[in-house]
């Protein structure tokens, strides 16, 4: 604004191994969400590129971004951004329902199971607890299968026992999915449980030791 420019990513040049399982850390203001919007397709980069899977996604039209992003991502965030009217069968089913695919129901149930939501598939998202309400958006992002999953922050609004149900959560996701992940997060201890720990300071990276598990 005015004289005043902000570049929130700067040169950073990132490389993540299929069914890695990647942790970057940074403080408030770092650039770590940011960069998360740009490996996921949601904001164009104003120079440079994402490779996903050797493909370019930002020499995409924005539909074919759109498409791309709904079948290859997956994104979880800090705040659910559930579907209030939906009951959780519905709220997971929901990108499947967008892309007019049809829904595997004994992948949703094993899903489902996964995820410790059996019992509570036709409640609403106002009678789950906060840690229900995260295995809802994680189980909506799981189940399209995509290529990567990114998680913004996933337990920023989760107490101690919940934030460490959501990260075995997803390191069964990365093992028992396959799926890449990648977590954006200012915590450090829940860092190193990903295989390979990166650093985000004013929208440069970098770092890239080993998770504490992983040595």
């Amino acid at each position: 604004m005015g004289d005043n420019q902000i570049t929130a990513v700067n040169d950073a040049n990132i490389s993540v191994d299929q069914g890695e399982f990647v942790a970057i850390v940074g403080s408030s203001g770092s650039g770590k969400s940011t960069l998360m919007h740009l490996l996921g397709g949601v904001d164009r980069p104003t120079s440079g590129r994402v490779l996903i899977e050797d493909k370019d996604i930002y020499k995409l039209k924005d539909d074919q971004l759109a498409v791309f992003r709904r079948r290859q991502v997956g994104l979880i965030y800090q705040f659910y951004n559930l579907i209030p009217v939906l009951d959780v069968e519905e709220n997971i089913t929901l990108p499947l329902e967008l892309d007019g695919r049809q829904v595997d129901r004994e992948a949703v149930r094993e899903l489902a199971e996964t995820l410790m939501l059996t019992k509570h598939m036709h409640h609403l998202p106002n009678q789950l607890s906060g840690g229900q309400q995260q295995r809802v958006a994680i189980g909506r992002a799981l189940v399209t299968r995509p290529a990567i999953l990114l998680a913004d922050e996933p337990t920023g609004n989760l107490d101690t026992r919940s934030s460490n149900e959501i990260m075995e959560l997803l390191k069964v996701s990365n093992r028992k999915y396959k799926q890449t992940v990648i977590m954006i997060t200012h915590n450090l201890e829940l860092a190193k449980q990903a295989d390979r720990v990166l650093n985000i300071e004013d929208g440069k990276v970098t770092g890239g030791e080993k998770g504490v598990e992983q040595q």
